[in-house]
């Protein structure tokens, strides 16, 4: 639904595209992924504070120098837990001013396309802004390659066999928890390992999937890392790492 606001002085609303640009290597755009970047009026994309933005480095090779883009720096990542009330507070200010800021481009007319790692669906910051704006303005989700799906197609395990289920796990879980929701699934993925590297290793290890257990490190990426999480030693790892754990089932 496009709103009374969004079509005032008779311009019509453009459109905001939640653009999936995949896991990693610029190979893995979509074709529609593709087409937009090079049509839209804005590119835009968030970014860690004094960093080019992952988004913005997998699209580089895509990018023109004349390109009207749009830089949104996080006042915040990985410095506080996410359930800090100033980590909250700082964020939830900042999605509500970047909501308003795309707002203002929308209501002008211009399409713009905000860049989202893997999949704008799958626990991507596009999610905080497509809930503030698809209300009000067109909207349309352009799906990527997820960065679990990239990982595991580089480490060549398929994930799940049969009848296997998947359990996707956010590493920042409390230990506990990991090593419970781990006992009950047949294959997983951890993702947000970073600095929880040392905690989903032990959790791993009290599962008794450890010997199972993968560790992908910037999957398709150039500085890739592949192999198996008993090797892992360190007591972090990188922001673009997950832990799969391929399932065992029916194999015909």
């Amino acid at each position: 639904m496009i709103s009374l606001e969004a079509l005032a002085g008779g311009v019509q609303a453009g459109t905001l595209y939640g653009i999936g640009v995949g896991p990693g290597d610029v190979r893995y755009l979509t074709l529609r992924a593709t087409v937009l970047l090079r049509s839209v009026d804005v590119v835009a994309f968030f970014a860690k504070r004094g960093q080019q933005g992952n988004a913005r480095r997998i699209v580089a090779p895509l990018m023109k120098d004349d390109r009207d883009e749009r830089r949104f720096e996080y006042p915040v990542t990985d410095e506080l837990p996410a359930e800090h009330p100033d980590y909250q507070d700082q964020i939830g200010h900042f999605y509500r001013e970047t909501a308003a800021s795309l707002a203002s481009l929308l209501r002008e007319g211009k399409s713009v396309g905000l860049l989202s790692e893997g999949d704008p669906f799958f626990y991507g910051s596009f999610m905080h802004m497509w809930r503030r704006l698809s209300a009000d303005f067109p909207v349309e989700v352009v799906p990527g390659v997820t960065g679990m799906s990239g990982c595991w197609t580089r480490a060549n395990v398929p994930i799940t066999w049969g009848n296997d289920t998947l359990s996707v796990l956010p590493g920042t879980l409390e230990e506990e928890q990991l090593v419970d929701r781990l006992r009950r699934t047949d294959a997983a993925v951890i993702m947000k390992v970073g600095k929880n590297l040392g905690k989903v290793r032990r959790a791993v290890d009290a599962a008794g999937l450890l010997s199972r257990a993968i560790y992908v490190e910037r999957g398709t990426m150039q500085e890739e890392r592949i192999l198996p999480l008993a090797e892992c030693g360190e007591p972090q790892g990188a922001y673009f790492a997950m832990v799969l754990i391929p399932g065992e089932g029916r194999r015909l």
